[in-house]
């Protein structure tokens, strides 16, 4: 398969009569989110390593063809250069490899102020990662955003065989919303203002998609990304589409509004939930 879709999250109580069935158990909330969607984008480890018997029961919980893509520990990403933190990266790889099949890209958040001038340090990253897992890079000093650092972020990425992370933060900016005016302001302090440069590196494209809580104000982008997806896929590209909202309640339905309209221009297989492939949405009950 070369197209995922899936939230920031798989565990989320908001999602109680939504995804998961009224009265689910917060420990079956992976199990019943893996048949639902296909991919999930790993913030948890970004805040905490899982021990192998944690990622062992991921894998376990989860069904063939689904993936994660584990952020980069935070002590890895975000606590000075990166060539000092190899050991700890291959450690974080050596972990995550308990995934198996279910292991999607590794992503690694670079921190605003790292600049193209520290494309030596990344490269020396790049360099030491290892091969046979993939990896995606997402950059947020303005510098990779103008030439020439976004070009050598791109030959460098390139390289090494690496895919670029997309961050989509103009729905924010779509206009406000009664009573969600501090999400939005939240949100747009939490997500970078940075512009939307959708390139591609290595056949393989990671895209975050912050929503507008008020969804038909999604449309027209969405629109516009189910036609840009769709030729990444006739291209050849792999990709995963992850949706964000500042309600994340409404983060489930953004994925149903982009599979529908990614569905009507490419080949791409139905969600689980709408292939009647699932095993019901039945609960662990107390």
């Amino acid at each position: 398969m070369r197209f995922y879709l899936g939230c920031a999250v798989w565990a989320y109580k908001g999602w109680l009569g939504d995804l998961f069935p009224p009265g689910t158990k917060s420990t079956d909330f992976l199990r019943l989110y893996s048949r639902q969607l296909t991919t999930v984008e790993g913030n948890t480890t970004f805040y905490a390593v899982p021990d192998a018997a944690t990622v062992a029961r991921w894998q376990s919980e989860t069904p063939e063809g689904f993936t994660f893509c584990p952020k980069l520990h935070r002590d890895i990403s975000h606590e000075g250069p990166l060539a000092l933190r190899l050991a700890q990266a291959q450690a974080f790889a050596e972990r995550m490899r308990g995934l198996g099949s279910r292991l999607g890209p590794c992503f690694l958040q670079l921190p605003p102020g790292y600049s193209a001038a520290q494309l030596d340090d990344l490269e020396q990253f790049l360099t030491a990662w290892p091969a046979d897992v993939a990896l995606a890079v997402e950059v947020r000093h303005s510098s990779y955003y103008r030439a020439p650092g976004e070009q050598q972020l791109m030959a460098l990425l390139e390289r090494y065989s690496v895919g670029r992370v997309l961050m989509d933060v103009r729905p924010l900016e779509l206009g406000p919303l009664p009573g969600a005016e501090e999400d939005l302001h939240a949100a747009r302090d939490r997500k970078p203002l940075v512009p939307l440069h959708p390139l591609r590196s290595a056949e393989l494209s990671l895209v975050r998609y912050i929503g507008h809580p008020d969804l038909e104000l999604n449309a027209p982008l969405l629109d516009e990304w189910a036609a840009r997806v769709a030729a990444w896929l006739a291209a050849g590209t792999r990709v995963y589409v992850f949706m964000h909202c500042p309600r994340e309640e409404q983060s489930p339905a953004l994925c149903r509004m982009f599979h529908a309209r990614l569905s009507r221009l490419a080949d791409i297989p139905p969600l689980p939930w709408a292939a009647g492939e699932a095993e019901p949405l039945q609960p662990t009950l107390c």
